[in-house]
């Protein structure tokens, strides 16, 4: 029987899933749980994509298994669409409403999926969408939406709320912290609405 709380990050090189991926390690730490994780990296630095494994209390080994994942975090659509075969039933998945579209759809002009037909196929998970670039962009750097994203989800994730912040400022570059903590709490904010 499975007792770990299975996370997996995923976005597109450049969007920080492997930061994020830290700091739910590092906030791990923190409050001396167990943690597993692994990365998976598709040509990143030219728009790949990028997949993190976080199992907290995890006995078994780093990778999630399809079907498996209590929490799904996508930083674009795509990639939701890509991996939320990964989730359990019932599962929870949080989205930012960012669409990045591979070149191969350009290049061979085949018909992209479009961010309607993404949204209604991940509605059967009851998704919580963001615009988590927005968001960033308002709390001071377009950089941080990965942690928008962390706080987006921080009420799912079977951590203190006063660990997973202070893993943003361990691990955050130190002239950062203000505008990642207020990334965090806006994104603890933005999310608020699909709790509710």
């Amino acid at each position: 029987m499975k007792k770990s709380f299975d996370i997996l990050i995923v976005g597109i090189g450049g969007q920080g899933t492997i930061l994020a991926s830290n700091i739910l390690g590092e906030a791990c730490l923190i409050e001396a749980r167990r943690v597993k994780g692994a990365e998976t990296h598709g040509m990143a630095q030219r728009g790949g994509s990028v997949e993190s494994h976080i199992r907290i209390d995890g006995k078994f080994g780093p990778l999630i298994p399809p079907g498996q994942a209590d929490l799904l975090i996508s930083f674009d659509l795509l990639e939701a669409l890509r991996y939320f075969h990964y989730l359990k039933r019932g599962g929870s998945l949080v989205v930012n409403r960012h669409l990045v579209l591979p070149t191969s759809v350009y290049m061979q002009k085949i018909e992209a999926p479009t961010e309607d037909g993404i949204v209604a196929t991940l509605s059967q998970y009851n998704p919580c969408i963001l615009d988590a670039d927005q968001i960033a962009q308002e709390a001071g750097s377009p950089l941080s939406q990965n942690v928008v994203m962390l706080g987006a989800a921080s009420r799912i994730i079977p951590l203190k709320f006063e660990s997973l912040l202070k893993a943003v400022k361990n691990l955050v570059p130190k002239k950062t912290i203000e505008i990642n903590t207020r990334a965090f709490e806006m994104g603890v904010q933005a999310a608020a609405k699909c709790y509710s």
